[in-house]
Order: C-alpha cells, then structure tokens, then sequence
C-alpha cells in the first residue's frame, strides 16, 4: 500500500526538475550572451591591458650653447645593435647561433653579446654592466658602439639575422673640447634613482638619463624635453611581439649662456700654465679656480676649476676605475669645481673690504698711517710683508704696496673699541659688518648646483664652533698627538698647546684673531666666486649682482625663448670717497705696486687693470697665490678673480695668470 501510494508524488518531481533545469540553463545563456555583446567591449580591453606594456622614450636633449650660439654640448650618435626578444625565445637554441653570427660579423666578444641577453639579476647572468639592466618590453640592445659600416651589413642579410635591426641613438657630445672642456660648469649625465623615477609623475624614466652636476642639473627639466612612448602586446611569456601605439617625444629646449669660448679657452689655458710653471719652480700647485664676470650684470663669461677632467668620460657610462680617479684625493679630486666649492683664506685681496670697514670705525679717509716693518699686540709680533717698513704713508700706497701692519692696527684698536674680550656679539664690529654686507659667508646664488658658502669668523661662528667640539679637544689637550709625536715633536707639542688654549678659550674672538681678520688671514674663507663678486661690486660702485651662467632659452624650432634677467642682490652702503680711493689704489698695483712685475710689456694704457695681490699663508702648506682685478679700470666691464694653491705669492702664478686672461678681454668686441 506505501509503496502504490508513493509513486504518484515522485512521478510529479521529475517535472519540477526538468523545469528547474531548464531555468539555470536559460539564466546561464542569458548572461553569456549579455557577456559576449553587452560587454564585450570592457572584457577586451581588460585582456589588452593585462597583455601590453607602455614604455617611455626618452626625448632628445637640449644642446647647452655660449653666448654666441656656438654649441658647448651637442647630441652625437653611436651605433646601436638590437634584436627582438620573440626572435631568440622562439629559436630552439635560444639565439645563441644568432648572436654568434652577430660577434663575428661586428668583430666583437660572443661572450660579452650573449651576456647582454640575460635580464641582471636572474639565473647565470653576468655582472653588470654586462648583462641587461633595462626594460623586458624593448628591443634588446647587444651592443651599442658597434662599426657603423659592419652594423649596416647586417640588415643586407635579414636571413642570416632575424629580428635584428640597426638605429642611431644620441648621446651627449662635446665639440669644443679641445678648445675649452668647462666640464665643471656644464656637469654630466647619470641614471635616476627610484625616489626620482617615482616623483617624476611618469617624465622621468628608469632608462633616462638626467642631470647630475652643472648645467645640466640645475636646468634639467627645460633641457630633457618630454619623453614618448610606445605600448607593445606581450605573449603568454611576456616577450613584446607588436606595436600597438606610439607618442612622439618632444625635444627638449637649448640652454644659451653666458660663457665666451674665446675666454673660457684662454682662462683655461692661463690656469692650467700658471701652476705648471709655479712647479718648475718647486711649488706644489695642486689646485686652483678662475672666473670671469661682467661687473654690470653679473654674468659669467668663465669658469676654470684646475685639475680639470674630460666630461666625455660619462658618456656611456663611466667605469668605476674612472670614476675613483675623478674623486681620488692624491688625484686633486678633478670632480671638485674650485669656482664655487673651493674655499681659501683670502689673504690680502680682503683689503678691499677692510679699508672701508676703518673708515667707518672713524680713520680719516686721507689720513697718513704708520707702515712699519711689524705690529704687537701682547706679547705676539705680527710682521709686514717680507717685514718691510714703508714709515707714514697714506692709504692708497697701503694698498699699492700692501702694507699689513696699518691693517693690524686699524683691527685692534676697533677690537678694543668692541670691548675686547668682554665684547657680547658682532654687532658692533665694522669688519664683520663690511665682509657680510659684500655677501661673504653666504652663497652668491648662481645658477649651479653645490656652490659653499665660505665662513665669516666672526663671534657667533666661534661659540658655535668651540661648543660643538669641545669635547674633542679638551681630550686632546689631555692625551695630546702621540701619533703626530713619533714623526714630529715640534709640530705635536704645537697642537697640545693650542689644543689646551681652544679648550679654555676657543670661543673668544682674540686681539690676534681681530689682526688676522682685516688681512684675510685667519679662520676666514671665500670661494673664488665669491671675491670676483666683491671686486665687481667695487668696480661697479657697490652693487651686487647675483652671478648668471644661463642667458635664457631657444625653442627646439630655433626661436629664441625668454632671457633670463640679471639680479640684483643687494647695494654696499660704501663711505664717501671710498670707491674713488679703491679705484685708484688697485690701478696703483699693477702699475707700480705688487703686481707691476707680471704686467710688465702689457698694454696698460689701451686696457689698464686694477687689482689686489695675496699671498694666503697656512700651517704645513705652501703659500696661495690670489690676484683679482677688473677692467678696463677707468670703465670697468669685467672682474678677473685667480686663486693657485701651494703656488706662491700672488704677484707671481695668480698675476701672471689673469694677464692672460686681460690679453684675451681687451680683444673682446
């Protein structure tokens, strides 16, 4: 009886599942067809996406140019190799054939060529910069400085190379360099970092190659241009085998400067001369700078750090043999720009900036002074040049013949003035005062990157100098030098003495200190740049401009863009009568004075030049050889500022230097 009565109800679940059934199955076709109509078109491009990848193509970069459209840097070619990644994926012995009949037709390494096929970084590649350090989704570059001519031959035989293709690629080439290299003012070029890379908001490229030093960092961004790319479809194994899009770069713009070859050549040339001739005569001349500004603007016309190096060594990259020799300090440190981060005691050129500075503490400005043959202040004796005794004289021969002992004197009675030791801050003092308001001890803002600031010792960098080493030193005036002792006995119980001394006073600016001060001798130190500046704002009647490489900008149509504006910075507020006295004073030192003997035979009456010898002394080191100057004295039009390390008086290397430099000025149109 169940069973009979049982049959009727399961008869009736065969439909209700026949029709459930046939219910999913109309919802399943339903919503493949909606996928394959409605949305076909969002599912394809999802599958593009997921399948291709976008790369950058770096823009052609701006040429760097002098005033005169003469190019300073340009964009050569090298030979590049590629070959498509597909094409040595899907040979059965992985291209290694292919790339063998590539070494022997370009006369190259097989070893280095089949090294470049493997990604850095993955199983049985090479050290870098063998293997492929680059992008997976471009062409794989074997070889980019191969033959032109051997490179040409091989797309005669596309057979015999399948997927090889052959292209000019720029790179950073220097025409003039063996007229001027200015490598230190133009810089280099060097691979991002992924701070860069990330920050760029997609313009700058792992690949790219960006500014590193000079011009071609500080001014990046207009000479890079703006970057293409190219979208390629990737296979299953991510090889790239089309092009799906392409977006020309555009060129990045040309930087015209400031900088005359003519006289970058000769500034050059007149540095380099002027220390191989202070070592014939057995000074060391390991380092030294010069510049040249245009007193009315602030422009700069050139630029000469010495050692100096070949910016070509960058192009390609540099290898790290070469790049130890540009930092090596037994080397010079070539890679260091002395123009802008070279700082020296200024020595005697500083009397340009102390002589108003007396005449504001009160000395008449026609007064006559004391020249004698040394100075005491205490129980310290503080000798004349060559302690030379010239008796009373007046201020314009102080400076013609460089009288320190005037300058010591004018120093301590204002130190005195001050209070002395007892003495709270530098705002009473009119020497600290002059060398700031000429802008000393602080960077002259011009357009290169790591330019110093130099040092005004004053009170407050005393104090902040003593308290943050003081610990140091009052250990070492309890241990001493006993390392210093076992070569030199004298030199170590020297640096006990003054190490006992700075533990219990360093901080105090010191009679002697305030002496040393006013003759630019001492903790005091300028860069070149910065005394090419001071000298133009004398030449010019006080103002100070800010020191421009860059002119302004031409359009990779060849239209010129928009200049960039001299800037002035500030105006020294200079006593009556003091420019006048300089004016004359300075001219006096070439004519008669320290100077007379480099200038002799030059044109003084076409072209006269005015300017300050120096003679930096420093404790273990040979003298400084400074001499700064413009001309023409009665029109100044350019500033001429020379600095040779360890190579003796100014009136010899540094003088006979910038004479070199005036031959080529005064010939300037």
């Amino acid at each position: 009886m169940t069973w009979f009565r049982g049959r009727p109800r399961r008869g009736r679940r065969v439909p209700l599942l026949c029709l459930l059934a046939v219910s999913l199955m109309g919802t399943l076709l339903a919503r493949l067809g909606e996928v394959q109509l409605g949305d076909h078109a969002e599912y394809q491009r999802v599958a593009q996406t997921a399948n291709t990848r976008t790369v950058a193509v770096p823009a052609l970069r701006g040429r760097i140019l002098d005033r005169h459209g003469v190019p300073l840097v340009d964009n050569g070619t090298r030979t590049v190799v590629t070959v498509q990644r597909h094409t040595l994926a899907d040979a059965p012995d992985g291209g290694r054939a292919l790339v063998a009949r590539l070494a022997s037709t370009l006369g190259l390494s097989f070893d280095q060529l089949w090294g470049r096929t493997f990604p850095c970084g993955t199983a049985g590649a090479p050290p870098a910069p063998i293997c492929w350090a680059g992008s997976a989704y471009v062409p794989l570059p074997l070889t980019a400085d191969a033959d032109p001519r051997r490179a040409l031959g091989l797309l005669e035989r596309p057979d015999l190379f399948p997927g090889v293709e052959v292209s000019a690629e720029p790179v950073r080439a220097y025409p003039m360099q063996a007229t001027a290299k200015a490598a230190h003012v133009l810089g280099y070029l060097g691979r991002p970092t992924a701070e860069e890379v990330a920050s760029s908001d997609g313009r700058i490229g792992d690949l790219d190659l960006v500014g590193r030093s000079g011009l071609e960092q500080e001014y990046d961004a207009q000479l890079r241009g703006v970057p293409g790319s190219t979208t390629v479809a990737l296979d299953p194994r991510g090889v790239a085998i089309a092009e799906l899009a392409h977006t020309d770069p555009v060129r990045g713009r040309d930087l015209v400067t400031n900088l005359d070859l003519r006289v970058q050549s000769a500034t050059e040339a007149a540095l380099s001369a002027a220390a191989a001739a202070a070592r014939r005569t057995g000074h060391r001349a390991d380092s030294g700078a010069a510049v040249v500004l245009d007193v009315r603007t602030g422009a700069v016309l050139a630029a000469a750090s010495y050692p100096t190096y070949d910016p070509q060594v960058w192009t390609g990259g540099i290898s790290a043999k070469a790049l130890s020799a540009l930092t090596d300090p037994r080397a010079g440190t070539p890679l260091v720009s002395r123009v802008i981060a070279g700082t020296f005691a200024p020595a005697s050129t500083f009397k340009v900036v102390s002589l108003p500075a007396a005449i504001t503490a009160g000395n008449p400005l026609g007064g006559t002074y004391d020249c004698s043959s040394s100075y005491t202040i205490g129980n310290r004796r503080f000798a004349n040049f060559e302690s030379k005794a010239y008796g009373r004289i007046g201020l314009r021969r102080a400076v013609v013949v460089s009288c320190d002992t005037i300058f010591y004197d004018f120093a301590y009675r204002s130190w005195l003035a001050q209070g002395g030791l007892a003495a709270k801050g530098d705002g009473g003092d009119p020497f600290v005062a002059m060398a700031r308001s000429f802008g000393l001890g602080a960077r002259t803002g011009i357009d290169l990157p790591g330019e110093q600031a130099g040092r005004v010792a004053d009170r407050r960098w005393r104090r902040a100098t003593w308290e943050a080493t003081k610990q140091q030193t009052c250990a070492r005036a309890k241990v001493g030098y006993p390392q210093v002792a076992r070569v030199d006995r004298a030199r170590a119980a020297y640096l006990k003495a003054l190490a006992e001394e700075s533990c219990r006073t360093g901080f105090q600016l010191r009679a002697g200190d305030a002496a040393n001060f006013a003759i630019g001798q001492g903790d005091s130190t300028v860069t070149p740049l910065q005394m090419a500046r001071v000298y133009a704002a004398v030449a010019n009647g006080g103002t100070l401009w800010t020191p421009q490489v860059a002119r302004g900008f031409r359009d990779p149509d060849g239209t010129l863009g928009e200049p960039l504006e001299p800037r002035a910075t500030g105006q020294v507020d200079l006593p009556p009568g003091t420019v006048g006295l300089l004016h004359s004073a300075l001219a006096g030192v070439v004519s008669e004075g320290t100077a007379k003997a480099a200038f002799q035979g030059f044109a003084l009456d076409r072209w006269p030049v005015a300017g300050k010898t120096g003679t930096a002394e420093s404790y273990g080191a040979q003298d400084t050889s400074w001499f700064v100057s413009y001309a023409p004295a009665t029109r100044p039009r350019y500033a001429v500022a020379v600095v040779v390390s360890q190579a003796g008086t100014g009136g010899g290397a540094a003088a006979t230097a910038a004479r070199r430099i005036h031959e080529v000025l005064r010939r300037l149109p």
